[in-house]
C-alpha cells in the first residue's frame, strides 16, 4: 500500500533538493517510502530504522536491498524531508479523496481535555472550536488550487 501511494505522487520538489553531481545517493523516493512504512510502525528512531531495513523482510522489500545508514536517515528526515512534508501530506489527502476513501465535507474537532488538576482554563471552549474549524475550512479550500499528481 505504501509502495502503491507514494509511486502515485509527485515528488519533483524533493528530487530537485538533490545534486546532479557527487556520490549518488539513495533514491529520496526509496527513502520515503521506508520513512512513511516506519511510521506506520511506530517506528521513528533512525538506528531502529536502519536495523529494520536489514531484519525486516517488509523494509528490504521497500529498500530494494539497499541499506541505508542510521546518519542517512536522520539526514533525510531533517533536511530532505522537513521542508516538503505538507505538499507531500496535501498529495495524499487529495489522492484518498479522490479515491472516495475519506470525504473532504466535515472537520471533527474533538475538544476533550482532561488533566488531573482540572481548572477554569483547562478546557476547550465552544468558540475555540469554531475559530479552529473556520481555520481548517479555508485552508481546505487552498487543497484545490494545488497541482495535482
Amino acid at each position: 500500500m505504501v509502495n502503491g501511494v507514494i509511486e502515485q505522487l509527485n515528488l519533483d520538489l524533493l528530487i530537485n533538493q538533490y545534486h546532479r553531481e557527487g556520490k549518488p545517493s539513495y533514491h529520496p523516493k526509496m527513502m520515503l517510502k521506508i520513512m512513511v512504512y516506519a511510521y506506520m510502525d511506530n517506528t521513528y528512531s533512525s538506528r531502529k530504522i536502519e536495523k529494520a531495513i536489514r531484519e525486516n523482510i517488509n523494509y528490504m522489500w521497500l529498500s530494494a536491498n539497499q541499506v541505508a545508514d542510521h546518519n542517512t536517515i536522520a539526514r533525510f528526515r531533517s533536511n530532505k524531508l522537513k521542508t516538503i512534508f505538507k505538499d507531500i501530506l496535501k498529495q495524499v489527502v487529495l489522492l484518498l479523496a479522490d479515491e472516495g476513501l475519506v470525504t473532504l465535507k466535515k472537520v471533527y474537532t474533538d475538544g476533550t481535555k482532561i488533566e488531573s488538576m482540572a481548572g477554569r482554563y483547562t478546557f476547550v471552549w465552544c468558540n475555540a472550536i469554531k475559530t479552529r474549524t473556520e481555520k481548517c475550512l479555508s485552508s481546505w479550500k487552498n487543497f484545490g488550487n494545488m497541482p495535482r499528481a
